[in-house]
């Protein structure tokens, strides 16, 4: 049997991959089977062991990947000149464009997190992962002078984490819940914390008091 190229092999992977996001969105992280996910991928039990020997190695797989697409996308935002706006679009994607499956994946598994310690294990060090980038970020702006936030980095950081949990489950337990009209609210909150400072402001020199 020829030996598949290191493409086809990623290629297999990632469609397993999306198979077992499908299969946990739709029936749950327990209901699901290594059986159920080989038949929604199309692949033999063998051919899927030798990508994922569990249910937690897919969670794994998921979460990985999902923190690689968030860290390609959060590099655009931090060089963004127009935080506003980068923070808009990143919103935008996910919360409104993402797949309703995505949304209801997270939630099972952040909901397994809490009873599964490997699974609890990977949801919180991705949650860290993200949590710690942000909070990097507004410090770095505020440094900069870029923002003036009214509350410290970590409560700021936590503010903006339980806005973005608000919208996002939300999103996926509503069916009438429509977050194009909930986002331009919850981003006008979000900047009123940031408190961004206009380049002419940040760029004129303080004033000196006389007495």
């Amino acid at each position: 049997m020829p030996r598949l190229s290191p493409e086809t092999q990623r290629r297999r992977r990632e469609h397993i991959l999306d198979a077992a996001e499908r299969c946990f969105a739709l029936s749950g992280f327990h209901r699901t089977s290594m059986q159920a996910i080989c038949q929604a991928a199309g692949v033999s039990p063998g051919a899927l062991y030798i990508y994922f020997d569990s249910k937690e190695a897919l969670i794994a797989g998921i979460a990985e990947r999902d923190r690689a697409a968030f860290q390609e996308r959060f590099e655009g935002l931090s060089q963004a000149p127009d935080l506003t706006g980068a923070l808009r679009s990143l919103a935008e994607h996910y919360f409104v464009d993402e797949p309703a499956h995505k949304r209801l994946m997270c939630i099972e598994i952040g909901l397994e997190a809490t009873r599964n310690p490997r699974v609890g294990e990977i949801y919180q060090a991705v949650d860290a992962h993200v949590r710690a980038s942000f909070e990097a970020l507004f410090q770095r702006l505020a440094d900069e002078g870029r923002i003036r936030p009214s509350l410290d980095i970590p409560a700021l950081a936590q503010v903006f984490f339980t806005i973005g949990d608000g919208l996002f489950w939300r999103r996926a337990i509503d069916p009438a819940f429509d977050p194009g009209k909930a986002l331009p609210a919850a981003l006008a909150v979000i900047e009123g914390l940031l408190n961004p400072v206009s380049k002419a402001s940040a760029s004129s020199p303080a004033r000196t008091r006389r007495t």
